[in-house]
């Protein structure tokens, strides 16, 4: 049950809070005064998408705080588990929304993600309004309403399951039932493509290496002489390298460290320089020895060299990601070659998995058949009440057992109605009216509702919009009778709904100069006699609306007989 809502800096309202009880709250007040944006508000808290425009003018951030009792909710306490969370009897959602559009959501006081926090939200509210008239004529749309009222989790969850087991391996038969219709003329050119590139014998790493070696040969002269040159200078230069230089230096100073110790230092270092200029010498020796001028094997590397880059230009990639190429075309060879034994396995597979839907199908057509028989009724029963005395609701769920697989099952389920006696069932979307279409919205809605289990709270935004005088005054004992069962808040401007509520909170929009806000008014007696007076009456309030509205107020609220909640 929602207890408390705190509202600030949103849309047109700066700062409210609404405490709330039990039992059936109408909320009224004149068009555009706010009503609607108080359910905004709370689809915000539950994990709504928001946008800067909902902050108002001239705020930082708007922030809505929603509060729950939640003693008895079992799914409320099960995710609170899951997510490691305290459980209390108390539930405090905040939502904050930044004037730059960033958004972030708390479950009592920690941070959760929004997607969290909308799986927490269904399972606390259960907002109905004008738009689902129309979306109550699509078709998922109903056989989700269905799946909802009968409570076929347990039946839609395997066949849901099953389903998208076998795509998965019906999308890897077709992978190789392909590959296997051009099976021979792919199988010949995979073989010779990889026959190239194992004929090279490739290692890893040869490319680079053979690059740096044709470099190396292209360029033999030039490095000859320059390890010569360097050799000549540092080591082998007939007394005047550099070596013999710094050993007569070190001869030298020897004597002189005799004569003054300062020299020490200085004629350490040059002895230990000596050691490097002749490893230095002797490598730029070998390495002359080493550079070789072999005219073949130049000729050898620029032809590999040559192969490579020809074989990569054939499969339009670099040089040193033939390996790759090669490693793939193994696996698709190889694939090739299995093809036939992993059809038949995935074939097998295929086929148990279907089997496997198929009775799960349908045992969940069968439990829709049932539900549909009880909805129908408690829809038809409710249109009874709501001024469609011969009106019949049908829901009708058609199997396919040749339907292709499906997450949703093999049924297409279809909402019927006649709202007049004689006249055939037609779909839904076909109803001609918008006053019937909307009271069998608000009949499958509160039938639904019926079938909720669990303390829920439900809102009704003005789904009461095109019914009037004897039929409002049963929507309201509708609403009512439905808030026995748990929590209803309804949006109204029809005062037959309003005088059926155990609380009464007026809407009202205050023009302050240049600025307008929104406040809520829960009313007393006295109070609502004149709210729903001004909405019985014209500009002027007269006694008679007065004497109206106490009547209204004072009407005994008689029980409307709930429909009988689905079959298990």
């Amino acid at each position: 049950m929602l207890t408390q809502l705190h509202i600030r800096d949103f849309a047109i309202i700066d700062s409210v809070e609404l405490e709330l009880t039990a039992g059936m709250t109408a909320l009224t007040g004149e068009t555009g005064a706010g009503k609607s944006i108080l359910v905004d508000a709370v689809l915000l808290a539950i994990g709504g998408r928001a946008g800067s425009d909902v902050v108002r003018h001239g705020a930082q951030r708007a922030e809505i705080t929603a509060t729950f009792a939640i003693k008895g909710n079992a799914a409320v306490a099960a995710w609170l588990n899951e997510q490691s969370m305290e459980l209390d009897d108390e539930l405090l959602l905040r939502r904050v929304i930044g004037a730059d559009g960033r958004s972030r959501a708390y479950v009592n006081g920690q941070v959760q993600p929004l997607q969290q926090l909308r799986l927490l939200g269904e399972l606390l509210i259960d907002i109905h309004g004008q738009s689902e008239f129309l979306t109550l004529t699509r078709r998922d749309t109903q056989r989700h309403l269905l799946d909802a009222y009968g409570q076929h989790d347990k039946l839609t969850e395997p066949v849901a399951r099953v389903a998208l087991e076998w795509r998965t391996v019906d999308s890897a038969l077709t992978r190789l039932q392909t590959l296997a219709n051009d099976r021979d003329a792919r199988f010949d050119l995979l073989r010779y493509q990889h026959a190239e590139l194992t004929a090279l014998q490739l290692k890893s790493d040869e490319i680079p290496e053979l690059l740096a070696e044709a470099q190396r040969l292209a360029n033999h002269g030039k490095l000859a002489t320059a390890a010569q040159e360097a050799l000549r200078l540092l080591y082998d230069g007939e007394g005047t390298d550099a070596l013999a230089r710094a050993g007569r230096a070190l001869s030298t100073l020897r004597g002189a460290t005799e004569l003054d110790s300062r020299l020490a230092s200085v004629t350490r270092l040059i002895e230990e320089s000596l050691i490097p200029m002749r490893e230095a010498g002797l490598e730029l020796g070998a390495y002359l020895e080493a550079l070789d001028a072999d005219p073949a094997r130049q000729e050898y590397v620029q032809a590999r060299i040559a192969s490579f880059e020809q074989l990569a230009r054939k499969h339009r990639v670099d040089p040193t990601e033939l390996l790759a190429v090669q490693e793939r075309l193994s696996a698709e060879l190889n694939d090739l070659e299995l093809s036939d034994s992993q059809i038949a396995t995935l074939t097998a597979q295929a086929q148990a998995l279907a089997t496997d839907y198929k009775k799960a199908a349908v045992k969940l057509t069968a439990a829709r058949t049932r539900t549909a028989d009880t909805l129908s009724e408690a829809v038809t029963a409710l249109m009874h009440t709501l001024g469609m005395p011969g009106g019949v609701f049908q829901v009708v769920v058609r199997a396919d057992p040749a339907a292709t697989i499906e997450p949703h099952g093999i049924d297409t389920v279809e909402f019927l109605v006649s709202a007049n006696p004689g006249q055939p069932a037609k779909p839904i979307a076909k109803v001609a009216s918008g006053g019937e279409l909307s009271r069998m919205s608000l009949a499958v809605q509160v039938a639904a509702a019926h079938s909720q289990q669990g303390p829920v709270c439900t809102i009704f935004d003005e789904v009461d919009a095109g019914v009037g005088g004897a039929v409002a005054e049963m929507v309201g004992r509708q609403l009512h009778a439905l808030s026995r069962a748990g929590q209803v808040l309804c949006v109204t401007h029809l005062p037959q709904v309003a005088g059926q509520a155990d609380q009464h909170v007026r809407v009202a929009k205050l023009n302050l100069g240049k600025t307008s806000r929104t406040t809520l008014t829960p009313l007393a007696s006295a109070e609502r006699v004149e709210e729903l007076a001004r909405m019985l009456g014209g500009v002027t309030i007269t006694d008679t609306a007065r004497d109206h509205a106490r009547e209204m107020l004072h009407t005994p609220k008689t029980a409307v007989k709930a429909p009988a909640k689905a079959k298990r």
